[in-house]
């Protein structure tokens, strides 16, 4: 089974911010002492890693 390839590329973008997101979120949970909840990192987690595939999808379809 073979995946469109723009489909690909807009599936690990959104792998990519999701992994960045949670690192730079524990970086200011690190340096500001603040803790949110595992409700708050997986809910914005998931907006991320659901936004980014789309936009960058949309925007790749614009940008060719």
């Amino acid at each position: 089974m073979s995946v469109n390839p723009r489909v690909k590329s807009s599936l690990l973008w959104g792998v990519i911010d999701v992994l960045a997101f949670l690192v730079l979120l524990q970086g200011y949970e690190l340096y500001t002492d603040y803790r949110y909840t595992v409700g708050v990192k997986v809910g914005a987690a998931l907006v991320v890693g659901v936004g980014v595939p789309i936009l960058t999808y949309v925007a790749d379809g614009y940008l060719d």
